[in-house]
């Protein structure tokens, strides 16, 4: 083996190492979601046999997002009208 096929050869060692490395943290990342997703379902299920009711997280947060303008915009309004009465007295 010449030194030019071994420095290829390193360089592909590597290139494979870091691609493994890759994958096993993709892995885990999709594992975490799965389990994640699988908890919160339970967790779910036993809140409804004892009569409690859940939603997910995930979409409460984007519904609070949503108000969120909307709550602020109607808090201003308030304060614009009772600053315009006030003034007017």
């Amino acid at each position: 083996m010449t030194i030019h096929e071994s420095s290829d050869l390193l360089k592909k060692v590597e290139r494979y190492e870091a691609a493994v490395k890759e994958l096993e943290a993709a892995h885990e990342d999709v594992k975490g979601v799965l389990i994640e997703a699988i908890l919160f379902d339970r967790w779910q299920q036993l809140g409804a046999q004892l009569g409690f009711s859940a939603s997910d997280p995930a979409k409460q947060k984007k519904e609070q997002k949503e108000e969120e303008p909307n709550r602020d915009l109607q808090q201003l309004n308030q304060q614009i009208s009772a600053m315009s009465e006030s003034w007017a007295h």
